[in-house]
Protein backbone atom coordinates (compact mmCIF):
# COMPACT_ATOMS: atom_id res chain seq x y z
CA UNK A 1 0.00 0.00 0.00
CA UNK A 2 2.87 2.55 0.83
CA UNK A 3 4.58 1.63 -2.75
CA UNK A 4 0.98 2.72 -4.11
CA UNK A 5 0.44 5.72 -2.24
CA UNK A 6 4.04 6.49 -3.85
CA UNK A 7 2.90 6.44 -6.93
CA UNK A 8 0.16 8.34 -7.08
CA UNK A 9 1.90 10.74 -5.04
CA UNK A 10 4.63 10.73 -7.71
CA UNK A 11 1.93 11.14 -10.55
CA UNK A 12 0.38 14.20 -8.64
CA UNK A 13 4.44 15.84 -8.47
CA UNK A 14 4.97 15.13 -12.48
CA UNK A 15 1.21 16.85 -12.82
CA UNK A 16 2.98 20.20 -11.63
CA UNK A 17 5.37 20.54 -14.02
CA UNK A 18 3.64 20.62 -17.62
CA UNK A 19 7.40 20.30 -18.87
CA UNK A 20 8.12 16.08 -17.87
CA UNK A 21 7.14 13.55 -19.90
CA UNK A 22 3.90 11.58 -18.31
CA UNK A 23 5.28 8.32 -19.40
CA UNK A 24 7.83 8.65 -16.71
CA UNK A 25 4.83 8.21 -14.49
CA UNK A 26 4.94 4.26 -15.85
CA UNK A 27 7.34 1.79 -14.11
CA UNK A 28 8.50 -1.60 -14.99
CA UNK A 29 8.51 -2.07 -11.33
CA UNK A 30 5.18 -1.86 -10.34
CA UNK A 31 4.28 -3.12 -13.81
CA UNK A 32 5.87 -6.38 -13.00
CA UNK A 33 4.71 -6.28 -9.31
CA UNK A 34 0.86 -5.79 -10.54
CA UNK A 35 1.12 -8.80 -12.95
CA UNK A 36 2.73 -10.73 -10.62
CA UNK A 37 -0.33 -10.13 -7.99
CA UNK A 38 -3.02 -11.30 -10.74
CA UNK A 39 -1.31 -13.81 -12.31
CA UNK A 40 -0.37 -15.35 -8.50
CA UNK A 41 -1.86 -18.75 -7.11
CA UNK A 42 -4.11 -16.83 -4.80
CA UNK A 43 -6.40 -14.78 -7.51
CA UNK A 44 -7.02 -19.04 -9.03
CA UNK A 45 -6.62 -18.04 -12.66
CA UNK A 46 -8.95 -14.71 -12.65
CA UNK A 47 -12.27 -17.32 -13.75
CA UNK A 48 -15.21 -15.45 -13.40
CA UNK A 49 -18.08 -16.45 -11.63
CA UNK A 50 -14.96 -17.52 -8.74
CA UNK A 51 -13.52 -16.27 -5.92
CA UNK A 52 -10.51 -15.17 -8.55
CA UNK A 53 -13.50 -12.94 -9.35
CA UNK A 54 -13.97 -11.30 -6.31
CA UNK A 55 -10.24 -11.11 -5.97
CA UNK A 56 -9.39 -9.16 -9.39
CA UNK A 57 -12.10 -7.13 -9.08
CA UNK A 58 -11.43 -5.92 -5.67
CA UNK A 59 -7.50 -5.42 -6.96
CA UNK A 60 -8.29 -3.55 -9.70
CA UNK A 61 -10.68 -1.13 -8.18
CA UNK A 62 -8.31 -0.23 -5.57
CA UNK A 63 -5.41 0.18 -7.75
CA UNK A 64 -7.67 2.34 -10.08
CA UNK A 65 -8.89 4.19 -7.06
CA UNK A 66 -5.28 4.91 -5.65
CA UNK A 67 -4.13 6.39 -9.04
CA UNK A 68 -6.79 8.84 -8.86
CA UNK A 69 -9.07 7.66 -11.43
CA UNK A 70 -13.09 8.23 -11.51
CA UNK A 71 -15.59 5.41 -11.53
CA UNK A 72 -16.74 4.83 -15.01
CA UNK A 73 -20.36 3.57 -14.84
CA UNK A 74 -22.19 6.37 -13.04
CA UNK A 75 -20.26 6.31 -8.95
CA UNK A 76 -19.20 2.66 -9.57
CA UNK A 77 -15.99 0.72 -11.05
CA UNK A 78 -18.47 -2.01 -12.78
CA UNK A 79 -20.84 -2.94 -15.35
CA UNK A 80 -22.40 -6.05 -14.72
CA UNK A 81 -22.70 -8.53 -17.46
CA UNK A 82 -25.35 -11.65 -17.38
CA UNK A 83 -23.90 -14.29 -18.40
CA UNK A 84 -24.56 -18.53 -17.95
CA UNK A 85 -22.10 -21.08 -16.93
CA UNK A 86 -22.42 -24.31 -18.52
CA UNK A 87 -20.46 -27.19 -17.06
CA UNK A 88 -21.17 -30.32 -19.55
CA UNK A 89 -20.13 -33.81 -18.73
CA UNK A 90 -19.54 -35.72 -21.54
CA UNK A 91 -19.49 -39.47 -22.39
CA UNK A 92 -15.91 -40.84 -22.88
CA UNK A 93 -16.96 -42.29 -25.95
CA UNK A 94 -18.33 -41.40 -29.31
CA UNK A 95 -19.73 -44.32 -31.41
CA UNK A 96 -19.41 -44.71 -35.32
CA UNK A 97 -21.48 -46.06 -37.61
CA UNK A 98 -19.39 -46.47 -41.01
CA UNK A 99 -20.00 -48.08 -44.86
CA UNK A 100 -16.46 -50.14 -43.66
CA UNK A 101 -18.03 -50.62 -40.00
CA UNK A 102 -18.50 -50.10 -36.52
CA UNK A 103 -15.66 -48.29 -33.93
CA UNK A 104 -15.50 -45.96 -31.17
CA UNK A 105 -13.74 -42.89 -30.84
CA UNK A 106 -11.90 -41.63 -27.47
CA UNK A 107 -13.42 -38.35 -26.02
CA UNK A 108 -10.47 -36.07 -24.75
CA UNK A 109 -7.72 -38.05 -27.04
CA UNK A 110 -9.67 -37.68 -30.84
CA UNK A 111 -12.41 -35.66 -29.86
CA UNK A 112 -13.40 -32.82 -27.42
CA UNK A 113 -17.27 -31.22 -27.58
CA UNK A 114 -19.41 -29.11 -25.19
CA UNK A 115 -22.53 -27.56 -26.10
CA UNK A 116 -23.96 -23.62 -26.09
CA UNK A 117 -27.61 -24.36 -24.83
CA UNK A 118 -28.52 -25.05 -21.38
CA UNK A 119 -31.25 -28.30 -21.44
CA UNK A 120 -29.95 -30.74 -18.90
CA UNK A 121 -28.87 -33.46 -21.34
CA UNK A 122 -27.83 -32.76 -25.43
CA UNK A 123 -26.94 -35.99 -27.67
CA UNK A 124 -26.74 -37.22 -30.48
CA UNK A 125 -28.21 -41.01 -31.60
CA UNK A 126 -26.91 -41.91 -35.17
CA UNK A 127 -26.56 -38.75 -36.47
CA UNK A 128 -25.48 -38.38 -40.00
CA UNK A 129 -22.24 -37.06 -40.62
CA UNK A 130 -21.69 -34.83 -43.35
CA UNK A 131 -18.12 -33.12 -45.00
CA UNK A 132 -19.24 -29.60 -45.20
CA UNK A 133 -15.54 -28.01 -46.75
CA UNK A 134 -14.79 -25.06 -44.57
CA UNK A 135 -18.21 -24.34 -43.78
CA UNK A 136 -18.44 -20.72 -45.23
CA UNK A 137 -21.45 -18.75 -46.89
CA UNK A 138 -19.44 -16.21 -48.16
CA UNK A 139 -21.47 -14.08 -51.11
CA UNK A 140 -18.41 -11.51 -51.41
CA UNK A 141 -16.14 -14.69 -52.35
CA UNK A 142 -18.90 -16.09 -54.21
CA UNK A 143 -18.61 -19.31 -51.68
CA UNK A 144 -20.72 -21.26 -50.63
CA UNK A 145 -20.06 -24.45 -48.52
CA UNK A 146 -23.77 -25.38 -47.78
CA UNK A 147 -25.13 -24.79 -51.00
CA UNK A 148 -27.93 -27.54 -51.84
CA UNK A 149 -27.35 -29.05 -48.26
CA UNK A 150 -30.29 -29.81 -45.87
CA UNK A 151 -28.13 -30.41 -42.33
CA UNK A 152 -31.28 -30.56 -40.19
CA UNK A 153 -30.68 -32.86 -37.68
CA UNK A 154 -27.38 -33.98 -39.32
CA UNK A 155 -23.43 -33.27 -37.92
CA UNK A 156 -20.69 -31.39 -39.97
CA UNK A 157 -17.41 -31.58 -39.98
CA UNK A 158 -15.95 -28.90 -41.08
CA UNK A 159 -11.88 -27.35 -41.75
CA UNK A 160 -10.71 -24.54 -39.53
CA UNK A 161 -9.28 -21.76 -41.42
CA UNK A 162 -9.31 -20.18 -45.04
CA UNK A 163 -9.49 -21.79 -48.11
CA UNK A 164 -6.97 -19.51 -48.97
CA UNK A 165 -4.73 -20.66 -46.68
CA UNK A 166 -4.30 -24.42 -47.01
CA UNK A 167 -4.47 -24.12 -50.98
CA UNK A 168 -1.84 -21.28 -50.64
CA UNK A 169 -3.92 -19.97 -53.30
CA UNK A 170 -3.52 -15.66 -52.56
CA UNK A 171 -7.07 -15.59 -55.19
CA UNK A 172 -8.93 -17.51 -52.36
CA UNK A 173 -10.61 -15.08 -49.81
CA UNK A 174 -7.39 -13.29 -48.67
CA UNK A 175 -5.12 -15.83 -49.75
CA UNK A 176 -2.79 -16.57 -46.07
CA UNK A 177 -4.31 -13.94 -44.29
CA UNK A 178 -7.22 -15.22 -41.83
CA UNK A 179 -10.63 -13.52 -42.76
CA UNK A 180 -13.49 -13.80 -39.81
CA UNK A 181 -14.93 -17.03 -42.32
CA UNK A 182 -11.79 -19.03 -41.15
CA UNK A 183 -12.35 -18.78 -37.23
CA UNK A 184 -13.70 -21.52 -35.41
CA UNK A 185 -16.23 -19.15 -33.59
CA UNK A 186 -18.15 -18.46 -36.97
CA UNK A 187 -18.40 -22.00 -38.56
CA UNK A 188 -20.20 -22.68 -34.82
CA UNK A 189 -22.44 -19.70 -35.84
CA UNK A 190 -23.26 -20.25 -39.41
CA UNK A 191 -23.95 -24.13 -39.05
CA UNK A 192 -26.07 -22.91 -36.22
CA UNK A 193 -27.60 -21.04 -39.32
CA UNK A 194 -28.11 -24.04 -41.28
CA UNK A 195 -30.22 -26.04 -38.60
CA UNK A 196 -27.27 -28.33 -38.00
CA UNK A 197 -27.50 -30.56 -35.33
CA UNK A 198 -24.05 -30.26 -34.14
CA UNK A 199 -20.53 -29.39 -35.39
CA UNK A 200 -17.19 -30.40 -35.35
CA UNK A 201 -13.95 -28.76 -36.43
CA UNK A 202 -11.03 -30.59 -38.23
CA UNK A 203 -8.07 -29.41 -35.82
CA UNK A 204 -4.57 -29.01 -37.58
CA UNK A 205 -1.99 -27.11 -35.70
CA UNK A 206 -0.95 -24.69 -37.95
CA UNK A 207 -4.03 -23.34 -39.60
CA UNK A 208 -5.63 -23.34 -35.92
CA UNK A 209 -2.19 -21.44 -34.85
CA UNK A 210 -2.38 -23.48 -31.55
CA UNK A 211 -1.65 -27.78 -30.62
CA UNK A 212 -4.88 -29.94 -29.76
CA UNK A 213 -3.62 -29.82 -26.08
CA UNK A 214 -5.04 -26.26 -25.77
CA UNK A 215 -8.86 -27.68 -26.67
CA UNK A 216 -8.25 -30.70 -24.24
CA UNK A 217 -7.92 -28.35 -21.53
CA UNK A 218 -11.50 -27.15 -22.05
CA UNK A 219 -12.93 -30.84 -21.78
CA UNK A 220 -15.67 -31.02 -19.16
CA UNK A 221 -15.26 -27.68 -18.00
CA UNK A 222 -17.11 -24.84 -17.72
CA UNK A 223 -17.79 -22.73 -20.74
CA UNK A 224 -19.33 -19.27 -20.22
CA UNK A 225 -22.17 -17.77 -22.41
CA UNK A 226 -24.50 -15.01 -22.90
CA UNK A 227 -27.43 -14.66 -20.87
CA UNK A 228 -30.14 -14.66 -23.60
CA UNK A 229 -32.93 -15.48 -21.80
CA UNK A 230 -36.28 -14.43 -23.26
CA UNK A 231 -33.93 -14.00 -26.67
CA UNK A 232 -34.10 -16.13 -30.00
CA UNK A 233 -30.71 -17.18 -30.45
CA UNK A 234 -29.33 -20.11 -32.88
CA UNK A 235 -27.15 -22.71 -31.17
CA UNK A 236 -25.67 -26.20 -32.51
CA UNK A 237 -27.23 -29.05 -29.88
CA UNK A 238 -23.53 -29.83 -29.60
CA UNK A 239 -20.24 -28.81 -30.85
CA UNK A 240 -16.16 -29.27 -30.66
CA UNK A 241 -13.64 -30.29 -32.60
CA UNK A 242 -11.69 -33.52 -33.73
CA UNK A 243 -7.98 -33.93 -34.77
CA UNK A 244 -7.22 -33.93 -38.19
CA UNK A 245 -6.01 -38.24 -38.07
CA UNK A 246 -9.23 -38.70 -36.65
CA UNK A 247 -11.18 -36.75 -39.31
CA UNK A 248 -8.99 -38.79 -41.92
CA UNK A 249 -9.86 -41.91 -40.14
CA UNK A 250 -13.54 -41.06 -40.71
CA UNK A 251 -12.79 -40.53 -43.91
CA UNK A 252 -11.07 -43.69 -44.80
CA UNK A 253 -14.11 -45.22 -42.57
CA UNK A 254 -16.53 -43.77 -45.54
CA UNK A 255 -14.74 -44.75 -48.45
CA UNK A 256 -12.64 -42.18 -48.78
CA UNK A 257 -8.87 -41.22 -48.05
CA UNK A 258 -6.95 -37.62 -46.94
CA UNK A 259 -7.21 -35.99 -50.15
CA UNK A 260 -10.68 -35.20 -49.45
CA UNK A 261 -9.48 -32.40 -46.87
CA UNK A 262 -7.97 -30.56 -50.59
CA UNK A 263 -11.33 -30.55 -51.99
CA UNK A 264 -12.62 -28.25 -50.03
CA UNK A 265 -10.01 -25.85 -51.39
CA UNK A 266 -12.48 -25.34 -54.57
CA UNK A 267 -15.46 -23.18 -55.36
CA UNK A 268 -16.39 -26.36 -57.23
CA UNK A 269 -16.54 -28.42 -53.76
CA UNK A 270 -19.71 -30.02 -52.89
CA UNK A 271 -20.44 -31.44 -49.59
CA UNK A 272 -20.31 -34.97 -48.99
CA UNK A 273 -22.60 -37.12 -47.10
CA UNK A 274 -20.15 -39.59 -45.63
CA UNK A 275 -23.18 -42.17 -44.73
CA UNK A 276 -21.80 -42.64 -41.38
CA UNK A 277 -23.67 -41.60 -37.85
CA UNK A 278 -22.34 -41.02 -34.81
CA UNK A 279 -23.56 -41.00 -31.00
CA UNK A 280 -22.59 -39.80 -27.87
CA UNK A 281 -23.90 -37.23 -25.37
CA UNK A 282 -23.65 -35.02 -22.59
CA UNK A 283 -25.18 -33.75 -19.27
CA UNK A 284 -25.53 -30.09 -18.83
CA UNK A 285 -25.38 -27.76 -15.30
CA UNK A 286 -25.93 -24.37 -15.51
CA UNK A 287 -25.48 -21.33 -13.45
CA UNK A 288 -26.95 -17.91 -14.38
CA UNK A 289 -25.10 -14.91 -12.92
CA UNK A 290 -22.90 -11.51 -13.48
CA UNK A 291 -19.87 -11.31 -14.35
CA UNK A 292 -18.14 -7.32 -14.15
CA UNK A 293 -16.05 -5.25 -16.49
CA UNK A 294 -14.26 -3.06 -14.44
CA UNK A 295 -14.18 0.42 -15.81
CA UNK A 296 -12.41 3.70 -14.59
CA UNK A 297 -12.20 7.01 -16.04
CA UNK A 298 -10.29 10.69 -16.06
CA UNK A 299 -12.57 13.51 -17.23
CA UNK A 300 -11.72 15.56 -20.12
CA UNK A 301 -10.98 18.96 -19.72
CA UNK A 302 -12.74 20.65 -22.99
CA UNK A 303 -14.71 17.60 -24.50
CA UNK A 304 -15.68 15.52 -21.80
CA UNK A 305 -18.87 13.62 -23.58
CA UNK A 306 -16.35 12.45 -26.36
CA UNK A 307 -14.00 9.34 -25.33
CA UNK A 308 -10.94 7.37 -25.71
CA UNK A 309 -11.27 3.74 -24.58
CA UNK A 310 -8.33 1.61 -23.85
CA UNK A 311 -8.94 -1.86 -22.93
CA UNK A 312 -7.19 -5.40 -21.48
CA UNK A 313 -9.23 -8.40 -20.36
CA UNK A 314 -8.92 -9.16 -17.01
CA UNK A 315 -10.22 -13.02 -16.92
CA UNK A 316 -8.01 -16.42 -17.46
CA UNK A 317 -9.07 -20.16 -17.26
CA UNK A 318 -9.12 -20.48 -13.48
CA UNK A 319 -8.60 -24.38 -12.37
CA UNK A 320 -8.72 -26.75 -14.91
CA UNK A 321 -7.09 -29.96 -16.47
CA UNK A 322 -3.63 -30.47 -14.06
CA UNK A 323 -0.63 -30.47 -16.65
CA UNK A 324 2.64 -32.75 -16.77
CA UNK A 325 3.86 -31.46 -13.18
CA UNK A 326 0.20 -31.34 -11.39
CA UNK A 327 0.04 -27.94 -11.88
CA UNK A 328 -3.96 -27.13 -12.38
CA UNK A 329 -4.54 -23.39 -11.58
CA UNK A 330 -4.16 -21.53 -14.83
CA UNK A 331 -2.51 -18.21 -14.07
CA UNK A 332 -2.44 -16.25 -17.14
CA UNK A 333 0.52 -13.82 -16.09
CA UNK A 334 1.09 -13.02 -20.17
CA UNK A 335 -2.34 -13.51 -20.82
CA UNK A 336 -3.24 -11.00 -19.74
CA UNK A 337 -2.65 -10.15 -16.46
CA UNK A 338 -0.08 -8.41 -18.15
CA UNK A 339 -2.00 -6.20 -20.44
CA UNK A 340 -4.37 -5.59 -17.35
CA UNK A 341 -1.61 -3.92 -15.75
CA UNK A 342 -0.56 -1.97 -18.59
CA UNK A 343 -4.02 -0.14 -18.06
CA UNK A 344 -2.80 0.61 -14.76
CA UNK A 345 0.63 1.81 -15.99
CA UNK A 346 -1.24 4.43 -18.47
CA UNK A 347 -3.74 5.38 -15.85
CA UNK A 348 -1.05 7.06 -13.91
CA UNK A 349 0.68 8.35 -17.43
CA UNK A 350 -3.04 10.04 -18.02
CA UNK A 351 -3.52 11.26 -14.41
CA UNK A 352 -0.10 12.93 -14.93
CA UNK A 353 -1.11 15.59 -17.97
CA UNK A 354 -1.00 18.47 -16.88
CA UNK A 355 -3.51 19.62 -18.27
CA UNK A 356 -5.61 17.19 -18.21
CA UNK A 357 -6.52 15.48 -21.60
CA UNK A 358 -9.06 17.40 -24.00
CA UNK A 359 -11.50 13.92 -24.40
CA UNK A 360 -12.21 11.59 -21.70
CA UNK A 361 -9.95 8.53 -21.50
CA UNK A 362 -11.32 5.21 -20.16
CA UNK A 363 -9.77 2.16 -19.09
CA UNK A 364 -11.93 -0.88 -19.44
CA UNK A 365 -10.95 -4.08 -18.28
CA UNK A 366 -13.46 -6.43 -19.40
CA UNK A 367 -14.14 -9.84 -18.45
CA UNK A 368 -14.67 -13.31 -20.48
CA UNK A 369 -12.04 -12.85 -23.47
CA UNK A 370 -11.20 -16.52 -22.92
CA UNK A 371 -14.79 -17.20 -23.46
CA UNK A 372 -14.90 -15.48 -26.50
CA UNK A 373 -14.79 -11.74 -26.21
CA UNK A 374 -18.06 -11.47 -23.93
CA UNK A 375 -17.43 -8.85 -21.98
CA UNK A 376 -16.30 -6.62 -24.66
CA UNK A 377 -19.11 -8.02 -26.50
CA UNK A 378 -21.51 -6.76 -24.60
CA UNK A 379 -19.64 -3.25 -23.65
CA UNK A 380 -19.85 -2.58 -27.22
CA UNK A 381 -23.54 -3.32 -27.57
CA UNK A 382 -24.36 -2.33 -24.39
CA UNK A 383 -22.33 1.19 -24.25
CA UNK A 384 -21.64 3.41 -21.08
CA UNK A 385 -20.33 5.82 -23.20
CA UNK A 386 -22.24 6.00 -26.94
CA UNK A 387 -19.74 4.36 -29.27
CA UNK A 388 -20.80 7.54 -32.02
CA UNK A 389 -18.70 9.56 -29.23
CA UNK A 390 -15.98 7.31 -28.94
CA UNK A 391 -13.14 8.08 -31.08
CA UNK A 392 -10.93 4.86 -30.96
CA UNK A 393 -10.16 1.82 -29.12
CA UNK A 394 -7.05 0.55 -28.26
CA UNK A 395 -6.54 -2.93 -27.24
CA UNK A 396 -3.68 -4.64 -25.18
CA UNK A 397 -3.27 -8.50 -24.87
CA UNK A 398 0.02 -9.85 -24.04
CA UNK A 399 2.46 -7.61 -23.46
CA UNK A 400 6.41 -7.48 -24.20
CA UNK A 401 8.19 -9.89 -21.77
CA UNK A 402 11.60 -10.36 -23.08
CA UNK A 403 13.12 -6.62 -24.24
CA UNK A 404 12.92 -3.51 -25.89
CA UNK A 405 12.43 -4.16 -29.93
CA UNK A 406 13.79 -1.91 -32.78
CA UNK A 407 10.29 -3.08 -34.64
CA UNK A 408 6.27 -3.00 -33.58
CA UNK A 409 3.59 -5.33 -35.06
CA UNK A 410 0.28 -3.87 -35.61
CA UNK A 411 -2.28 -6.74 -36.05
CA UNK A 412 -4.91 -5.82 -39.40
CA UNK A 413 -2.75 -3.45 -40.40
CA UNK A 414 -4.48 -1.25 -43.30
CA UNK A 415 -7.86 -0.67 -41.33
CA UNK A 416 -7.63 2.70 -40.41
CA UNK A 417 -5.16 5.69 -39.50
CA UNK A 418 -4.28 4.63 -35.79
CA UNK A 419 -1.36 3.03 -37.44
CA UNK A 420 -0.46 6.58 -38.82
CA UNK A 421 -0.44 7.79 -35.41
CA UNK A 422 1.17 5.17 -34.11
CA UNK A 423 4.10 5.00 -37.08
CA UNK A 424 4.39 8.67 -36.03
CA UNK A 425 4.62 7.46 -32.28
CA UNK A 426 7.22 5.58 -33.46
CA UNK A 427 9.77 7.60 -34.64
CA UNK A 428 10.14 9.34 -31.33
CA UNK A 429 12.32 5.74 -30.45
CA UNK A 430 13.28 5.41 -33.86
CA UNK A 431 11.42 1.95 -34.27
CA UNK A 432 9.84 0.79 -37.57
CA UNK A 433 6.70 -1.31 -38.66
CA UNK A 434 7.07 -4.58 -39.49
CA UNK A 435 4.34 -6.62 -41.44
CA UNK A 436 2.09 -9.18 -39.32
CA UNK A 437 4.57 -12.53 -39.39
CA UNK A 438 1.41 -14.96 -38.78
CA UNK A 439 -1.90 -13.30 -40.66
CA UNK A 440 -2.99 -16.52 -40.78
CA UNK A 441 -3.87 -16.78 -36.99
CA UNK A 442 -6.33 -14.43 -37.56
CA UNK A 443 -5.76 -12.45 -34.46
CA UNK A 444 -7.56 -9.77 -35.69
CA UNK A 445 -10.69 -11.54 -34.53
CA UNK A 446 -9.53 -13.14 -31.39
CA UNK A 447 -9.49 -9.84 -29.34
CA UNK A 448 -11.05 -7.45 -27.80
CA UNK A 449 -10.89 -4.71 -30.12
CA UNK A 450 -12.78 -6.68 -32.61
CA UNK A 451 -16.37 -6.04 -31.07
CA UNK A 452 -15.53 -2.35 -30.73
CA UNK A 453 -14.45 -2.58 -34.82
CA UNK A 454 -17.72 -4.08 -35.54
CA UNK A 455 -19.78 -1.45 -34.07
CA UNK A 456 -17.67 1.10 -36.00
CA UNK A 457 -14.96 2.20 -33.57
CA UNK A 458 -11.36 2.33 -34.67
CA UNK A 459 -9.62 0.05 -32.84
CA UNK A 460 -5.94 -0.86 -32.58
CA UNK A 461 -4.40 -3.96 -31.49
CA UNK A 462 -0.46 -4.74 -31.47
CA UNK A 463 1.71 -7.29 -31.07
CA UNK A 464 4.92 -7.54 -29.55
CA UNK A 465 7.88 -6.54 -31.75
CA UNK A 466 10.54 -9.40 -33.07
CA UNK A 467 14.02 -7.53 -33.70
CA UNK A 468 15.18 -7.52 -29.92
CA UNK A 469 17.38 -5.18 -29.15
CA UNK A 470 20.88 -6.60 -27.95
CA UNK A 471 19.95 -10.48 -28.75
CA UNK A 472 20.74 -12.16 -32.11
CA UNK A 473 18.54 -12.55 -34.97
CA UNK A 474 15.45 -14.49 -34.60
CA UNK A 475 15.22 -14.52 -30.30
CA UNK A 476 12.04 -12.83 -30.78
CA UNK A 477 10.27 -14.90 -33.12
CA UNK A 478 11.48 -17.75 -31.13
CA UNK A 479 10.14 -16.57 -27.96
CA UNK A 480 6.57 -15.38 -29.49
CA UNK A 481 6.98 -19.39 -30.78
CA UNK A 482 7.72 -21.11 -27.28
CA UNK A 483 4.83 -18.80 -26.13
CA UNK A 484 2.19 -20.26 -28.22
CA UNK A 485 3.72 -23.65 -27.89
CA UNK A 486 4.54 -24.02 -24.33
CA UNK A 487 2.23 -21.16 -22.55
CA UNK A 488 -0.29 -20.47 -24.29
CA UNK A 489 -3.33 -21.29 -21.89
CA UNK A 490 -1.71 -23.83 -19.72
CA UNK A 491 -0.55 -23.65 -16.30
CA UNK A 492 2.80 -23.13 -17.47
CA UNK A 493 1.51 -19.48 -18.09
CA UNK A 494 3.27 -17.87 -14.81
CA UNK A 495 5.37 -15.22 -13.67
CA UNK A 496 8.56 -15.87 -14.24
CA UNK A 497 11.07 -13.41 -12.38
CA UNK A 498 13.53 -13.58 -15.05
CA UNK A 499 11.06 -11.16 -17.78
CA UNK A 500 12.06 -8.49 -18.90
CA UNK A 501 9.81 -5.24 -18.88
CA UNK A 502 11.22 -2.12 -20.97
CA UNK A 503 9.97 -3.36 -23.53
CA UNK A 504 6.44 -3.32 -22.33
CA UNK A 505 6.95 0.01 -21.04
CA UNK A 506 8.40 1.15 -24.77
CA UNK A 507 5.06 -0.32 -26.02
CA UNK A 508 2.96 1.33 -23.44
CA UNK A 509 4.65 4.66 -23.82
CA UNK A 510 3.51 4.27 -27.52
CA UNK A 511 0.09 3.63 -26.88
CA UNK A 512 0.00 7.02 -24.15
CA UNK A 513 1.01 9.31 -27.25
CA UNK A 514 -1.42 7.55 -29.74
CA UNK A 515 -3.76 8.37 -26.99
CA UNK A 516 -2.89 11.22 -26.17
CA UNK A 517 -2.40 12.86 -29.62
CA UNK A 518 -5.84 12.07 -30.44
CA UNK A 519 -7.31 13.90 -27.18
CA UNK A 520 -5.95 17.00 -28.31
CA UNK A 521 -6.65 16.95 -32.19
CA UNK A 522 -9.54 18.37 -34.31
CA UNK A 523 -9.41 15.10 -36.79
CA UNK A 524 -11.20 12.20 -35.59
CA UNK A 525 -9.42 8.83 -36.29
CA UNK A 526 -11.37 7.11 -39.05
CA UNK A 527 -11.24 3.82 -41.12
CA UNK A 528 -9.54 3.30 -44.67
CA UNK A 529 -10.57 2.80 -47.82
CA UNK A 530 -11.46 -0.69 -48.36
CA UNK A 531 -12.07 -1.56 -44.08
CA UNK A 532 -15.31 -3.70 -44.15
CA UNK A 533 -15.85 -1.36 -40.83
CA UNK A 534 -15.86 1.93 -42.73
CA UNK A 535 -19.34 1.28 -43.80
CA UNK A 536 -20.74 1.01 -40.18
CA UNK A 537 -19.23 4.03 -38.67
CA UNK A 538 -20.54 6.25 -41.49
CA UNK A 539 -24.09 4.89 -40.41
CA UNK A 540 -23.65 6.06 -36.75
Amino acid sequence: MKKLLFLAFSAALYSCNSGIDETSAMSETALAENIKTLASDDFMGRMPFTEGENKTLEFLEAQFKEIGTEPGNEGSYFQDIPLVNITTKATREMSVNSPSGSFTLKGFDDYVVWTDRTEEKQSLDKADLVFAGYGVVAPEYGWNDYEGLDVKGKVVLVLVNDPGYRATDSTLFKGKTMTYYGRWTYKFEEAARQGAKAVLVIHNTAAASYPFSVLQNGWNTSQLQMDTRGKEVANCDMVGWVTEPTAIRLFEAAGYNKDLLKTADSKDFKPIDLKTTISTSMTVETEYNNSKNVIAKISGSKHTDEYIIYTAHWDHLGVGTPNETGDSIYNGALDNASGTAGLLELAKAFKAMNPAPERTIVFLAVTAEEQGLLGSEYYAFNPIYPVEKTLANINMDVLNYYGKTKDMIIVGSGQNDLEDLLIEAMSSQNRVLKPEPRPEAGYYYRSDHFNFAKVGVPALYLERGEEVIGKEEGFGAAQNEEYTSKLYHRPSDQFNDRWRWDGAIADLELLFKVGKEISSSENWPVWKEGSEFKSIRESN
